[in-house]
């Protein structure tokens, strides 16, 4: 059991039969009241998000999740399927549940899948990933980092706002953590 005082991001728990992950978690003490746990949380099995707030001494069960590494194969009928590379036993997971994902993954590349139990529940992002810029508008010429930017469609098909002076076919460092945003050149 864990506390909800306790509860940190990253942090899954179980609460009503539900897979619920910690988006953000604060301690806030109102003027007149008790302390509460203002919380933004994520089903992990829907990926529905909403707030809510806890009292510090609630108590939830802790969600213990195991991580594979594995090798990102293909896309099949809505279907990403993976690889153990140690096993070479493949796990197919659907496309709605990892769709924010996908957009940070390439075919061969290697991440980890989460399991809770025996049940497939998403992929661990690294920090940063290497993505092709595919298409975008043509250079200025005398642009300089501190233009406005342009969109650029990346070969997963994610849109990243990057500098003026970025063209078709470099390859880009993507932060995955906030969504998807232009770091440096690879």
């Amino acid at each position: 059991m864990i506390s909800a005082v306790d509860l940190r991001a990253g942090v899954t728990f179980v609460q009503d039969g539900n897979l619920i992950k910690v988006l953000d978690a604060s301690h806030h003490k109102p003027g007149k009241g008790n302390t509460v746990m203002r919380m933004k949380l994520r089903n992990v099995r829907t990926g529905a998000t909403y707030d809510t707030t806890f009292r510090p001494d609630e108590k939830f069960e802790r969600a213990f999740i195991e991580t594979k590494s594995v090798q990102y194969l293909y896309n099949m009928d809505s279907t990403a399927v993976f690889m153990d590379l140690e096993t070479y036993e493949q796990y197919e997971i659907p496309e709605d549940i990892i769709e924010d994902e996908l957009k940070f993954i390439k075919e061969n590349d290697n991440v980890d899948i989460q399991f809770f139990e025996t049940e497939v529940i998403g992929v661990d992002l690294p920090s940063t990933v290497v993505l092709e810029v595919v298409e975008t508008q043509p250079s200025i010429k005398g642009a300089t980092v501190t233009g406005s930017g342009k969109p650029a469609t990346l070969q997963t098909g994610l849109v990243v706002n990057v500098p003026d002076f970025i063209e078709a076919g470099e390859q880009l460092i993507i932060n995955t953590a906030d969504g998807g945003s232009y770091s440096k050149r690879a």
